[in-house]
């Protein structure tokens, strides 16, 4: 017995002095550590595409120029990996809304592209003021029928927004001739645009000098549609599961004054915040409406959200 008890504690002495061994080697020195760096993470250079288009308008990739800064916004794109992801997920959720709203008014679908570079498309404000997923100044917003004000801000209706870009889009291509300068009219403006082409004696976007973000603008487009419709081509992998998906929501007519939206949303088994994320172009916790104007408001069906 004293002989076996000796035995095992010679062969774990022997397992102890090996783990130690074995440790010291594995201890992370700046070469190891180097090396496993270099072989886990790698960054590649990205083949630009032979062709590429906006809205059916070919990019002249042909012109080094013109390569150079559609690899930069490619580049820039694929390898802000958090961001686009968060892009794929959103995409799943808010396209079947505009796409719809794109082909009515016959606006090519690469616009809903647009919408991903100006917002992100989330509800996001500009230092200028521009606001929601197509960031629509207050001016525009209001000539082309959107109600904007401290009470109801329709900006942030993406329905109503995306047909008031759909009318400005289309005014655009009507004036300047080609959506891809309408696209780029879309940031600098159709008169900022129209000076710029006839100052420079050019007729297209790819000619024309530009500042830095209009300069970039409808490359990032591109750069974002590309990418968004090749995943796997560009690294990113994800489930359907991974993706976000509409609430199912039905719509309430709305003809008089709210004096209490959390206790108005009580009555359909929801909460004030519930409310408001469905509903973000109202922007106080009461509607005035002396006008006795007919809104519809958004309420998710049942068995999405759990009862407050």
């Amino acid at each position: 017995m004293k002989l076996l008890q000796k035995s095992l504690m010679f062969v774990g002495l022997v397992c102890l002095a090996a783990l130690f061994i074995n440790a010291f080697q594995d201890a992370p020195t700046d070469e190891n550590l180097e090396k496993k760096i270099i072989n886990d993470y790698n960054v590649y250079a990205l083949q630009v595409p032979d062709y590429l288009d906006f809205a059916g308008e070919q990019v002249p990739l042909s012109n080094p120029d013109i390569l150079e800064r559609m690899d930069k916004e490619l580049l820039v794109n694929t390898y802000w990996q958090s961001n686009g992801l968060l892009m794929f997920k959103r995409a799943q959720k808010y396209f079947p809304i505009i796409e719809p709203i794109l082909a009515k008014h016959g606006i090519p679908d690469d616009f809903k592209y647009l919408a991903v570079i100006e917002s992100g498309l989330t509800n996001a404000k500009s230092p200028a003021g521009a606001s929601g997923f197509w960031q629509i100044m207050k001016a525009t917003g209001r000539e082309h029928g959107l109600e904007v004000n401290g009470n109801v801000d329709e900006r942030y209706n993406l329905e109503k927004a995306t047909e008031v870009a759909c009318k400005y889009l289309n005014k655009s291509k009507s004036r300047l001739g080609t959506w891809t300068l309408a696209a780029a009219a879309y940031n600098a403006g159709n008169y900022g645009i129209s000076k710029r082409l006839k100052a420079q004696k050019v007729n297209t976007y790819y000619d024309l000098l530009l500042g830095e973000e209009t300069g970039r603008y409808v490359f990032r487009i591109i750069a974002l549609k590309e990418i968004l419709s090749n995943p796997n081509k560009y690294g990113f992998n994800f489930r359907d599961k991974d993706l976000y998906s509409e609430i199912p929501t039905y719509k309430v007519a709305v003809d008089t004054a709210v004096k209490d939206f959390a206790q108005f949303a009580k009555g359909f088994g929801i909460n004030y915040k519930i409310l408001k994320l469905h509903n973000p172009w109202l922007r106080q916790n009461v509607l005035n409406n002396k006008s006795r104007k007919e809104y519809y408001i958004e309420i998710p069906r049942e068995g999405y959200y759990t009862a407050p």
